[in-house]
């Protein structure tokens, strides 16, 4: 979900993408786009700038404009082709560097990022947004004191900055100040009250320090403002959980999963029911997708080789067995077990006596919650 305010940033959880548009209306020659009259979206926005363009290809200013209606379109490679142009038509302005520092975040670039906006503040602009975006870039970088040092920075320069709020809360979570982070996220959500990444980021914490009443209040309060926001049918369940409401947390888990197929938690906690259960053919789909997001995700590894064993898929298991060898090197179990199993594969029984398989054990919630 993205704040409104900076869905410059365009994180990964803030990339909304508008609908494609329809043709480019036909140009006319004899006068200007006023781009004060333009109402049409920023795709519509860079489209009418191509005539222009045409008409003055010297002008940077033009490819500085139409990269930004690109960018805010989603339209990052073309964006960045502008923004590329206007500099090597004018390298003075602060603002082009910004523009591309902006795009190449969007593509995950961060030593990048932090290069252009270097050379932004070193041409003059100093605003909170960039501050901000090296905030956000250092965070997800997990250069911490850089983080927190420019989101500082940026809170300087506007105390009820929610955005620079939200991020040095979950800068504070990364650095298991568990106090600060909530006093943070707490305080961006007093100043956007109605933004759900932040009501998501409380009811996990709250959830992830045993605080399952606190967690359903953000939640519940989340699910009625993005209804179809995964994250938030994800709190919600394990809140449940947490209050010795199985089923109930188990439908939350499954809503969860069925409007983001990118929630590995909520994947593993249906898969750990069933497994308890041995349902092992219906454990076995939720195991796999949480193990490709989090391949190192506490014992979900050890539960699909062992499901794959008990359905008798022995060559599966035996791939299992041997990651998990590679995984934890000496463990003696798992390495007679990928022998086992290897040579069931090739139809050699070595062993008559059917092992009890081990329990399956939840990831621990420590002091660092992971985000």
């Amino acid at each position: 979900m993205p704040f409104p305010r900076f869905a410059l940033l365009l994180l990964p959880f803030a990339a909304v993408l508008l609908p494609a548009c329809e043709s480019a209306p036909p140009e006319q020659a004899a006068r200007m786009v006023n781009l004060k009259t333009v109402q049409s979206g920023p795709r519509i926005q860079a489209q009418e700038l191509d005539g222009a363009i045409s008409r003055q290809p010297g002008n940077a200013a033009l490819y500085a404009r139409r990269a930004a209606f690109r960018l805010d379109a989603g339209q990052t490679e073309a964006a960045l082709r502008d923004i590329n142009q206007a500099l090597e038509l004018d390298d003075a302005p602060g603002e082009y560097y910004f523009t591309k520092a902006r795009a190449l975040r969007t593509q995950g670039k961060l030593q990048a990022t932090l290069a252009a906006a270097q050379l932004a503040s070193r041409h003059g602009i100093s605003s909170p947004e960039l501050n901000l975006l090296v905030g956000e870039t250092n965070l997800a970088a997990r250069n911490y004191e850089a983080a927190l040092d420019h989101l500082d920075r940026a809170l300087q320069q506007e105390p009820d900055h929610a955005a620079a709020l939200f991020y040095k809360g979950i800068a504070y979570v990364s650095v298991a100040d568990t106090v600060q982070a909530l006093d943070y996220l707490r305080a961006s959500l007093a100043r956007d009250p109605r933004q759900p990444e932040i009501l998501h980021q409380l009811a996990f914490l709250s959830n992830a320090f045993r605080l399952p009443a606190e967690a359903a209040t953000y939640s519940a309060r989340g699910l009625k403002l993005a209804p179809t926001y995964g994250p938030l049918w994800y709190d919600h369940g394990r809140q449940f959980e947490l209050q010795s409401r199985p089923d109930s947390a188990l439908r939350y888990y499954t809503r969860a999963v069925q409007l983001d197929t990118t929630l590995y938690r909520a994947d593993y906690r249906l898969a750990l029911n069933e497994f308890k259960l041995h349902r092992y053919a219906t454990a076995l789909p939720h195991l796999q997708r949480a193990l490709r997001r989090a391949p190192r995700l506490p014992n979900a590894r050890l539960m699909l080789a062992e499901s794959f064993e008990s359905l008798g898929r022995y060559p599966e298991a035996a791939d299992q067995y041997r990651r998990l060898v590679a995984e934890n090197p000496g463990n003696r179990h798992w390495t007679y077990k990928a022998w086992k199993t290897g040579n069931r594969a090739r139809g050699i029984f070595t062993d008559t006596i059917r092992r009890a398989a081990t329990a399956p054990v939840e990831p621990l919630s420590g002091a660092r919650p992971s985000l």
